[in-house]
């Protein structure tokens, strides 16, 4: 990978990080479900300019912006299209796939399924947290790695984000066919696709 991948329109960089791997550490997972935000619409961050809060998000491509989500989780994003732009895709999910002992470490839950399905269970079982903002996910401590062997050919569908109140109706939310580790409630078509 490299910065020409993040350096484009946030809608292409959301469905083509569907396959690839975000690491930190020892621990690693496949992203299978992404959204993206742009500072046109209302629910992205970036939509109120340029803050301490959103600096990152105008930022060079291919960095980190991590926030606090209802005071509790730390949700990591991958900031796209060039710098002065407010845009990024949220990593919404990913499929386990190393060090998944220490993630059941950090999230203490029973099924290899609920360790990383979701923004927050993602970050918790990862380790990522707050100083990751404004990291580069491509030297980084946290790094997003291209696609491995198995998921070179993803098929994925999209639908409307969840969990927001404003710009609702685009389909931004994009999450990659037979992945058991989508968020729920899982977008229309998605079972129907596998």
């Amino acid at each position: 990978m490299d910065r020409a991948f993040f350096d484009r329109p946030v809608v292409e960089v959301a469905p083509g990080l569907l396959g690839c791997v975000l690491r930190h550490e020892a621990t690693s997972g496949v992203i299978v479900e992404t959204e993206a935000y742009h500072l046109s619409e209302p629910a992205c961050h970036a939509y109120v300019g340029l803050t301490p809060r959103t600096e990152v998000l105008f930022g060079a491509p291919g960095r980190a912006y991590v926030y606090r989500s209802y005071g509790i989780h730390a949700l990591v994003n991958a900031v796209c299209e060039p710098e002065g732009v407010g845009a990024a895709v949220l990593i919404r999910a990913l499929e386990p796939l190393d060090g998944v002992g220490e993630m059941y470490h950090r999230r203490r839950v029973a099924r290899e399924v609920d360790l990383c399905s979701g923004p927050g269970k993602l970050t918790q079982a990862l380790g990522i947290e707050l100083h990751h903002n404004g990291g580069d996910l491509l030297t980084g401590p946290v790094r997003i790695e291209p696609r491995p062997p198995a998921w070179r050919d993803v098929r994925w569908v999209a639908g409307p984000r969840i969990g927001i109140t404003k710009a609702v109706e685009l389909p931004w939310r994009f999450c990659a066919v037979g992945a058991s580790s989508v968020s729920r409630p899982w977008p229309p078509g998605l079972r129907a696709a596998a």
